[in-house]
C-alpha cells in the first residue's frame, strides 16, 4: 500500500515554491549576511569611518594578493597589498599615486587597530581584517578627498541606508494597513474620506514635496533627529499604494462566511480585522513590503545626494555619493562611485526577493 505523505502547510508550500526562484534564493543569501553585518560594522570595517590621512588623498584602490613566499624566501601563506609610490604633479598641483610592486603590506584577519565601541557598549580594537601594521595604508576601494578609506565608509553607510529603508517601510506598513483596513471594512463616508486623502497624497509632486519638508528641518538638529524625520517623510509618502491594496482585499472578503461567523460569535471589530481578515493577505503584504524597501533606499539616496536629506557627519550611501557630484572627481577617481554599485546590488536583490515572494504567494498555482 502506497503511503500518502502528510499534507504541507501553506508556509511550507510557499517556501517550496520560493526555492525554485534561483535569483530570489541567491539574493536572500546575499541580503541576510548584509543586514546582519550592519550590526557589527565597527568590527568589520578595517578603519573608523572618520579616520583621515592627508597623505593618501584620492589614493587609488589596492589589489589584495595571496602570497606563498615571504620577503625572506620562506614559505608563508598570507594576504598582502602593494604600497603606494606618490609623486607631486607641479602642473596640475596635485599628488598622483602609483602602485609600488617592490613594497608589500601584509594583511591579516582579526588584527588590532583603532579602538571602537560596538553596539554602544562593547569596547574592542579587534577588526575583522586590516594591515598588520596599523600605520600602513589599506584602501581596497581607494580613498576619498580627505584620505578616508572608501570601503570602510561604504560598510558604515550600509547601516543607515538599510535601516532607513526598513524604518520607512515599517511606518508605511502600519499606516497603510490601518487606514486601508478601516476604509475597506467600514466603507461609506470613511472610505470616501480616506480614498480622497490618498488621491491628494499621490497627486503631490514628489521632489517639491521633499524640497519643502527637507527645507523645514532646522539646521541645529542633531543627525539622529534628522535621521528619524527623513524616515518619517519617506513613510508619509509611501503608504498610499499598500492602503489601496488592503482596502480592495477587505472589500472582497468582508462578507465571507468566516467573517460573518466571527460577527455572530460576538468578536470585536479589531479582532475580526487583525485575526480573521488580515492573515488572508500576509503573503501579498510581505511581497509588497519587500518591493517597497528598494524605493525607500533610492529615495533616501536621492535626498542625500541632492543635499536635502542626511548630511555629514552621518554616513549613508547617498551622503557618500555627494563626493561624486563633480565630473573632475569621477574622471580622475571613479572609485568614488562605489556606493552606487552597493545600491544597485542591494536594490536588485530586494527586487528579486520581492518577485520570488510574489510568485510563491499562491503555492497552488
Amino acid at each position: 500500500m502506497v503511503e500518502i505523505p502528510p499534507p504541507l502547510s501553506q508556509r511550507q508550500l510557499i517556501w517550496r515554491r520560493f526555492r525554485r526562484h534561483r535569483l530570489a534564493l541567491a539574493s536572500l543569501a546575499f541580503l541576510i549576511p548584509l543586514c546582519i553585518s550592519t550590526l557589527f560594522v565597527e568590527f568589520i570595517a578595517p578603519f573608523p569611518v572618520d579616520k583621515s590621512n592627508s597623505v593618501y588623498v584620492y589614493a587609488p584602490p589596492q589589489m589584495l594578493n595571496l602570497s606563498t613566499i615571504d620577503s625572506a624566501g620562506n614559505f608563508h601563506l598570507g594576504f598582502y597589498v602593494n604600497d603606494y609610490r606618490s609623486t607631486v604633479d607641479t602642473k596640475a598641483m596635485r599628488r598622483t599615486f602609483e602602485i609600488d610592486p617592490s613594497k608589500r603590506i601584509p594583511v591579516g584577519f582579526f588584527v588590532r587597530g583603532e579602538s571602537y565601541q560596538m553596539l554602544g557598549f562593547i569596547k574592542s580594537d579587534i577588526h575583522l581584517f586590516g594591515p598588520l601594521d596599523a600605520t600602513q595604508p589599506l584602501h581596497l576601494l581607494g580613498a576619498d578627498r580627505l584620505g578616508r578609506d572608501v570601503l570602510s565608509r561604504v560598510i558604515y553607510g550600509a547601516r543607515i541606508s538599510l535601516s532607513i529603508g526598513l524604518m520607512g517601510v515599517g511606518a508605511s506598513l502600519v499606516i497603510g494597513i490601518i487606514l486601508g483596513g478601516l476604509s475597506g471594512y467600514y466603507g461609506g463616508w470613511l472610505d470616501s474620506f480616506i480614498q480622497r486623502t490618498i488621491d491628494f497624497t499621490r497627486s503631490l509632486p514628489t521632489i517639491p514635496l521633499w524640497l519643502g519638508l527637507a527645507a523645514a528641518l532646522p539646521l541645529s538638529w542633531s543627525p539622529i533627529q534628522v535621521y528619524f524625520v527623513i524616515s518619517l517623510i519617506l513613510s508619509l509618502v509611501g503608504w498610499t499604494a499598500l492602503a489601496r491594496v488592503v482596502r480592495g482585499r477587505f472589500l472582497a472578503i468582508r462578507h465571507e462566511d468566516y467573517v460573518t461567523a466571527a460577527h455572530a460569535m460576538g468578536s470585536r471589530t479589531w479582532r475580526i480585522m487583525l485575526v480573521h481578515m488580515l492573515p488572508s493577505m500576509y503573503s501579498h503584504i510581505i511581497a509588497a513590503v519587500t518591493l517597497a524597501i528598494p524605493n525607500m533606499i533610492l529615495a533616501e539616496t536621492a535626498l542625500s545626494f541632492l543635499g536635502l536629506g542626511l548630511r555629514p557627519p552621518v554616513v549613508s550611501w547617498g551622503v557618500l555619493l555627494q563626493d561624486a557630484q563633480s565630473l573632475r572627481v569621477i574622471s580622475t577617481s571613479p572609485w568614488m562611485l562605489t556606493p552606487a554599485i552597493a545600491i544597485v546590488f542591494t536594490v536588485l536583490a530586494l527586487n528579486f526577493i520581492g518577485d520570488g515572494l510574489r510568485d510563491a504567494a499562491d503555492p497552488y498555482r
